[in-house]
């Protein structure tokens, strides 16, 4: 794991973290896979990969492998041993200043936190549940919700959590009829403007490589890819 996803995982902590061996496993308890994944972090043989595989089945969860560029030798023993690729993902990132431009389009959107009852809704509506609205509730230091609004509707939600210098948004959700109204680029800027104010230098993001419209959006507010990973997962 490298400096920028393990200040990502600071903002978006799993349950449990449990040493074992040259891997660290995540008891995600539901929410996704970034807090469920296993990584390595030392020379490994194949006793310590099936190790790692039976510790979380053990935890209830299907052994999943998140694998940095660095973990090629890892990554091809894995496909050799049948687990699936599963989720590119790019890690971008820009300085809060360039991605807040002249900041949101006014009363488009609102810091809070705890949630508001109609943030928790949109975040339904995007299949983000209370298991992922339990991890915000983990996360430490300073954090908001941003909710969105587009024509005077409620239209869109995300989360923001510090982690040092690094601000980083998840679970960024726009109602489908509310979309290329530019409300996620109110809420990108809002986010950015939020996290300077809290002494933030740099803003990021974590994106699936298959999301292109979010991709096209993000690179758009000056936003650029620094690191990217993918999962391998067994087959059941």
């Amino acid at each position: 794991m490298t400096d920028l996803t393990a200040l990502m995982e600071a903002s978006w902590p799993p349950a449990e973290r449990v040493a074992l061996g040259p891997f660290v496993l995540r008891r995600g308890l539901g929410g996704g896979q970034r807090v469920s994944a296993a990584t390595v972090h030392g020379p490994w043989v194949q006793s310590d990969v099936i190790g790692a595989a039976s510790a979380m089945r053990e935890m209830g969860q299907i052994p999943l492998f998140m694998l940095s560029p660095r973990d090629a030798d890892l990554d091809l023993a894995l496909q050799e041993w049948g687990y699936m690729p599963k989720d590119p993902v790019v890690v971008l990132a820009a300085p809060c200043k360039d991605v807040a431009g002249d900041g949101p389009a006014y009363m488009t959107s609102f810091p809070h936190w705890p949630p508001m009852s109609i943030a928790r809704v949109l975040w339904e509506d995007g299949h983000i549940g209370p298991d992922r609205i339990a991890i915000m509730d983990r996360a430490q230091g300073p954090k908001t919700a941003l909710l969105g609004r587009t024509i005077d509707r409620a239209s869109g939600v995300a989360f923001v959590a510090m982690s040092g210098d690094v601000a980083f948004v998840h679970a960024l959700h726009v109602v489908a009829s509310m979309r290329r109204q530019g409300a996620a680029q109110n809420l990108m800027r809002a986010a950015a403007l939020w996290a300077g104010e809290q002494g933030a230098t740099t803003l990021a993001l974590a994106v699936t490589t298959a999301n292109e419209a979010a991709l096209a959006l993000y690179t758009s507010l000056g936003m650029r890819s620094v690191e990217h990973y993918h999962y391998r997962v067994w087959a059941e």
